[in-house]
């Protein structure tokens, strides 16, 4: 099985490197909301500092469903979907691939260069230290609960949007507790920790629960 899963996560992560764009566009498109709230904002970088991590943090949210709607379409589209379904391996195995490999070209992206972008929000050390571990730690939960809509809008053309509405009111749990963790480390009464381990269960439940969902999705849009 962990073989099986390797080659599944290699065959993805070959195929995004050859045809490229969703996860260089998706750190683009992170970038961009980082840059542009502070415009809106104005110059004032104790404001910025207060909010850095929420923004960093919803632009990671937002960023995260930059092709997320390929994530099973192109596959439907060539019929490989169809050949994975029917081969002896569970499709649960298939449906953690591939979700594995998507989170590593762009969860995985969004959460090493937001130490970078945290400049633009006028963030310090610890604080860039902690939004980034916080991302890093959450942003699977993100990409299970996606995996989810994209399963279920696979077969319909250009779901990207009714994906978007599906999946951003059940990613709001992780948002709140990423957050929170990112700003229990700049100061107050709740440690580092406690959100800290709490946003690492809501990604360990959405793995489990996103997997097994996500492909009763496809076996049921067959």
């Amino acid at each position: 099985m962990i073989r099986i899963l390797a080659a599944l996560v290699a065959r993805d992560l070959t195929l995004a490197s050859r045809v490229g764009g969703s996860g260089m566009l998706s750190l683009v498109f992170f970038l961009m909301i980082v840059a542009l709230v502070p415009f809106a904002l104005g110059p004032d970088l104790n404001l910025l500092s207060r909010i850095g991590p929420a923004i960093l943090w919803l632009s990671a949210v937002l960023a995260t469903l930059i092709g997320l709607d390929r994530l099973f379409q192109a596959d439907e589209e060539d019929g490989s979907l169809d050949l994975m379904t029917a081969a002896p391996m569970p499709l649960e195995l298939v449906v953690l691939a591939k979700v594995i490999a998507h989170w590593i070209t762009t969860g995985l992206p969004l959460a090493l260069a937001s130490p970078l972008f945290g400049l633009l929000v006028a963030l310090d050390g610890t604080a860039m230290a902690a939004t980034a571990l916080t991302l890093l730690v959450g942003t699977p939960a993100l990409t299970f609960v996606g995996a989810v809509g994209a399963a279920l809008t696979a077969s319909i053309r250009r779901g990207g949007l009714i994906l978007a509405v599906l999946v951003l009111p059940l990613m709001i749990p992780t948002l709140i507790f990423g957050v929170s963790a990112a700003q229990s480390a700049l100061g107050g009464t709740v440690p580092f920790a406690t959100p800290l381990m709490i946003l690492s269960g809501l990604s360990l439940i959405a793995a489990l629960v996103g997997t097994f969902a996500a492909a009763a999705a496809l076996r049921w849009s067959e």
